[in-house]
């Protein structure tokens, strides 16, 4: 898919960070913000992410959303992890790189949104709620199915698999 500027809008960009954690790979991962998450625990997790600006590179895209939906910048080099296809149609360009997050420290950035629905009131959210580190295993139940695929890239990697 080309980073056009019609394209664009529907990539966007993320980063699965990871550790060696007491002999496992752990995999950092956030769940959202805002009402329509806020009961969903099990496959509501996800990798950082968001959209890709027209002609943003999506490595660039994907540092900014870490930094905006966690507070913190990431360093190293990023691993790319190819592109995923989510339920709802949009594409997700990934990259990985190993990490060390205090997921109590995070920061979120905040959107507003009229809640209740057609209520009049508008309301601010944290864009992501929750944060934590996962061993691979605990991740997959956790972690939404179409991301699923970048722990098998993850793993292949790490030669873990």
């Amino acid at each position: 898919m080309a980073n056009s500027k019609r394209g664009s809008r529907r990539l966007s960009a993320g980063i699965l960070a990871y550790r060696h954690h007491e002999g496992t790979v752990e995999v950092f991962l956030v769940h959202p913000g805002g009402p329509f998450w806020a009961a969903r625990d099990q496959g509501a997790w996800q990798i950082p992410k968001g959209m890709v600006e027209p002609d943003e590179d999506p490595s660039d895209a994907a540092r900014r959303e870490f930094r905006e939906e966690i507070g913190n910048e990431p360093s190293g080099v990023l691993q790319p992890l190819g592109r995923i296809r989510q339920a709802g149609g949009k594409w997700v360009e990934a990259f990985t790189l190993a990490a060390e997050i205090d997921p109590d420290a995070i920061v979120s950035n905040r959107f507003d949104l009229e809640w209740p629905p057609r209520s009049g009131i508008v309301r601010s959210f944290p864009e992501i709620d929750r944060a934590g580190w996962f061993p691979i295993g605990v991740a997959r139940a956790a972690m939404l199915a179409s991301q699923l695929p970048l722990l098998d890239r993850l793993e292949t990697l790490l030669g873990a698999r």
